[in-house]
């Protein structure tokens, strides 16, 4: 069985390799979808969406409205703290298959915190614009799929 759960948020970033006009601050509207495949408890859920809102929102609220920004980025991350504004700092590129992949980890290591989960694979779906996502999925136990 599994079970999809959708999230949006607002976020800025800019890639300064970029040899286009991604190398301009700039932002889009993400959506992310949360697909997990697993075995169903005795309440016939692999996860209540409500405790899967517990874990994916905190994380979402860090991002909505911030500016993703590589800690590389020295001449934007310090006009972004000269001007206190909302920031995330990672030691990435905002690419979205990085970004997918940070929440993937992110995503998994709150998932496995579970006792006696039944969770078998997670799913991690990141659209950028409306045409165009990364997808990056994790085996989270081994078993059979239903």
């Amino acid at each position: 069985m599994k079970i999809s759960k959708q999230y949006r948020w607002e976020m800025g970033h800019r890639l300064p390799f970029h040899k286009g006009l991604c190398k301009n601050i700039h932002g889009h509207s993400y959506t992310m979808f949360v697909e997990i495949t697993g075995r169903l408890d005795k309440n016939g859920m692999i996860i209540d969406f409500f405790d899967l809102n517990k874990i994916v929102k905190p994380i979402i609220e860090k991002y909505d409205h911030a500016f993703l920004c590589w800690n590389g980025d020295k001449k934007v991350l310090s006009f972004l703290t000269k001007n206190k504004m909302k920031k995330v700092v990672v030691d990435y590129h905002s690419t979205v298959e990085n970004i997918c992949s940070d929440f993937l980890d992110k995503l998994t290591n709150k998932l496995l915190d579970i006792k006696n989960h039944k969770f078998e694979e997670l799913t991690v779906k990141i659209y950028e614009s409306p045409n165009s996502y990364a997808e990056k999925s994790r085996i989270l136990s081994k078993g059979t799929l239903m």
